[in-house]
């Protein structure tokens, strides 16, 4: 069982898996911060100067404070500025992943194309040159 487990581990599916998991994670906390530090500040300058990180609905009449945090403290809140704030985090994510796999497209359909035009601007080896000389010769005869 040890010896297929490392088989299992070996593959290139699986650390082709684990490095993506990894670099996602990474990638989330950048476009985190990109929402959070750069576009949401922009957006409450265009609204208003508002943050939506702080806009709640109280469920509790118990709910007196103007700060989500210490709201929270205070009771049962219906958070919808959050909610707001993760909805523009995801079309930000999904964005930028449109935009990096239509450029790997573009990367890849290039590269092909390139390929293409190489191998049929190659000359044929020289024994494929020679086989053809001789097949030509024959054919005369």
């Amino acid at each position: 069982m040890l010896n297929e487990f490392k088989t299992f581990i070996a593959r290139g599916n699986v650390m082709d898996l684990a490095v993506g998991v990894i670099i996602g994670g990474a990638f989330g906390l950048i476009v985190n911060s990109l929402v959070q530090d750069i576009v949401m500040p922009l957006v409450g300058v265009v609204f208003g100067g508002f943050d939506f990180s702080n806009y709640f609905l109280p469920l509790s009449a118990n709910v007196t404070a103007n700060s989500l945090e210490a709201a929270r403290e205070q009771g049962a809140v219906f958070a919808y500025g959050n909610f707001i704030t993760v909805i523009i985090n995801f079309l930000i994510l999904a964005w930028i992943i449109f935009l990096m796999v239509k450029g790997v497209n573009t990367l890849r359909a290039s590269l092909e194309k390139q390929e293409k035009k190489d191998a049929e601007a190659a000359p044929p080896p020289a024994d494929i040159q020679l086989l053809t000389e001789i097949r030509d010769l024959l054919k005369k005869r």
